[in-house]
C-alpha cells in the first residue's frame, strides 16, 4: 500500500481529512446502504420518526419565557459587513453539499471578490424578513448507526442533512446577533 507524500503532507494540516483517509485504508468507516432499501422505504422511516416526535410533544406544556428588561429590544437584524461574511467563510471546514454551486474551499479561496455581493444578499433576505428557498434545500443522506445494524433494514439508518453552504453561512451570522442579544441579559433559558 503506498501513500502519496504530497497528500500526506497536505493532511497534517487538516486531521479530520488525514483521519478520513486513515480509514478508507484500513476498510473502515460508513457501511454502504443495501440495495434492498429503496429510497421510498428510508422517506417513510424519517417521516414517521419527525411524526412520532410531534406526536410526542404535542401535550407539552408551552414553553416559558423570560421577559426583556424595558428598553431591550431587537427589532432587526444589524446590518451584515463584508468582514463578517469574509471571516466566517474562512472559519468553515472545506465539506461542501451537492447543492453548492462550487465547492466550499473554491468559495474560500475567492471569497474577498464574492463577500461584497453574498453580504448583499443576506443583508435583503434579513431585510425583508425572508429565508431564500434554495437555502432550505437538502440532500438527506441515510448513514449506518452502527456498523452492526443490519444493512437490510431501514430502522439501521439515521439521516445526515448537507445544507448548501450559503446557508449554514447566514445561519451562522443570524446566530451570532441573536447570541449577542440574548445572552448577556440572561434570556435564553437553562436548558
Amino acid at each position: 500500500m503506498t501513500i502519496n507524500n504530497n497528500t500526506t503532507t497536505i493532511e497534517r494540516s487538516h486531521p479530520v481529512k488525514l483521519w478520513r483517509s486513515v480509514d478508507q485504508l484500513l476498510g473502515r468507516g460508513r457501511v454502504p446502504m443495501s440495495s434492498s432499501i429503496d429510497v421510498e422505504t428510508i422517506n417513510q422511516l424519517f417521516a414517521g420518526k419527525v411524526a412520532n416526535v410531534r406526536l410526542a410533544t404535542d401535550n407539552a406544556p408551552p414553553p416559558t419565557f423570560t421577559h426583556a428588561a424595558a428598553g431591550l429590544t431587537l427589532n432587526e437584524f444589524g446590518k451584515l459587513s463584508v468582514d463578517d461574511v469574509t471571516s466566517s467563510v474562512r472559519q468553515f471546514p472545506d465539506k461542501s453539499s451537492a447543492a453548492d454551486p462550487i465547492p466550499t474551499f473554491v468559495l474560500k479561496q475567492t471569497i474577498d471578490l464574492l463577500a461584497p455581493f453574498v453580504a448583499e444578499l443576506f443583508n435583503r433576505s434579513l431585510a425583508a424578513g425572508h429565508f431564500p428557498g434554495r437555502f432550505k434545500d437538502a440532500f438527506i443522506t441515510p448513514i449506518a448507526k452502527k456498523a452492526e445494524f443490519d444493512p437490510t433494514e431501514a430502522c439501521s439508518y439515521r439521516p445526515i442533512s448537507n445544507l448548501p453552504v450559503l446557508s449554514k453561512l447566514l445561519e451562522r451570522l443570524v446566530s451570532r446577533q441573536l447570541m449577542n442579544y440574548l445572552t448577556p441579559p440572561n434570556l435564553l433559558p437553562p436548558l
